[in-house]
């Protein structure tokens, strides 16, 4: 293949290249356990203790208040979780309609265990509502879980305005804030929210690490015991190559162009209007806030496989909100949840751009899609 146009941002991103080289010697020469008393250990744990004030800068927060994980998963299941099993007489939990399978999931099982769940809507653009969010809050609420930037529509909760009715009523707040960082400024200083979850490879680090940050004074039961790791929150050896690679994305993003973010959501605009412009059947899938790299276009009466499939050959790496199950492709519940006709999300495609993506490729997609569209629309005819 010739070209590779990525616009898969979303699922993963490409590692910077100074996170790469940040995390080689501990990979190799490096390599000392981070709990051990003598001078190398002792040196690893000074990197770690770097690494977390790196990533506790990049949202706002007290080093003391990050504690690393796998991944944005497990600092989701140990966010919900470990806060409910601090407070075990209260069993009601409310989330949206729209959250990522890591929270949809957790939340299945914990319906199978007694709990009680409560599901907010969204409107056409994907949006909350507020008060249905504060007429739902009981006394016995334990958590609230929500999405800060949704992974296929790109649309923004607002999270502020959640969290400070949650403190009114005092309970506890979860974002899971994996697509938003790297996007937009995040100050957790303004968000009176109790924990949020962060995954590296989302933002140019590592896959396999991830953050999540406790507010002071926010009790948490750990999921994964057997250390005195991680302020006793998640016991294990850690994983100083990752922690170290997501320490330097953070700092990159600390210290990159605040423009950079305008000039991403130009790229997307100008993707999208092209798109929209030279393809009659295409619908944008949300609207109003969303973070700026995101786009889901809606390709009326075609299969999103197929089309995936097609940009594939033509070197352009994209992705949809339906799952393949059983040979056919099932509607996103995200675009369900939104009301968008089924003939549209079945042809739903995810385009999401990073800081390394150029108004050259966003040109070249645009000058694509038509015959693409084109060809699957005469198949189709066809059948």
């Amino acid at each position: 293949m010739s070209r590779l146009i990525y616009l898969d941002n979303n699922a993963t991103t490409q590692p910077l290249p100074q996170v790469v080289d940040a995390m080689l010697p501990f990979l190799r020469d490096s390599y000392a356990n981070p709990s051990s008393v003598h001078r190398f250990g002792q040196r690893i744990r000074h990197e770690i203790d770097l690494a977390r004030e790196k990533v506790a800068s990049l949202i706002g927060a007290k080093p003391r208040e990050v504690i690393f994980t796998s991944g944005g998963t497990e600092s989701i299941n140990l966010a919900i979780r470990g806060l409910l099993r601090a407070l075990p007489n209260k069993r009601h939990v409310i989330t949206s309609a729209v959250e990522h399978s890591a929270v949809r999931k957790v939340c299945e099982r914990l319906r199978d265990e007694g709990y009680e769940i409560d599901e907010l809507g969204v409107d056409h653009e994907g949006s909350l509502d507020s008060a249905e969010l504060e007429g739902k809050l009981r006394n016995d609420t334990a958590l609230v879980t929500l999405m800060h930037a949704n992974n296929e529509t790109g649309m923004l909760f607002h999270v502020k305005e959640a969290a400070e009715l949650c403190k009114c009523h005092g309970v506890a707040l979860h974002v899971d804030a994996v697509q938003a960082v790297g996007k937009m400024p995040l100050d957790i200083t303004s968000l009176p929210l109790a924990v949020m979850s962060l995954s590296a490879h989302k933002f140019h680090g590592p896959k396999g690490i991830g953050a999540l940050y406790i507010r002071r004074r926010t009790r948490i039961e750990p999921l994964i015991v057997g250390g005195s790791q991680e302020r006793n929150t998640r016991g294990g050896t850690e994983n100083v190559a990752g922690i170290v690679g997501m320490g330097t994305a953070a700092e990159a993003i600390l210290g990159r162009d605040p423009g950079e973010v305008d000039r991403v959501r130009a790229l997307r605009d100008r993707l999208e209007a092209g798109i929209l412009a030279a393809v009659p059947i295409a619908r944008v899938n949300g609207g109003g806030d969303r973070v700026c790299n995101t786009t889901n276009i809606g390709f009326s009466g075609l299969q999103a496989e197929a089309i995936l499939m097609l940009l594939s050959e033509a070197g352009i790496c994209a992705s949809s909100g339906s799952a393949c199950s059983s040979g056919s492709l099932e509607p996103s519940h995200v675009l369900k949840a939104m009301g968008v006709k089924e003939r549209v999300a079945h042809g739903a495609i995810r385009f999401s751009l990073s800081h390394l993506n150029t108004q050259d490729e966003v040109d070249h997609v645009v000058e694509v899609m038509p015959n693409l569209v084109s060809r699957l629309s005469s198949l189709s005819r066809e059948q």
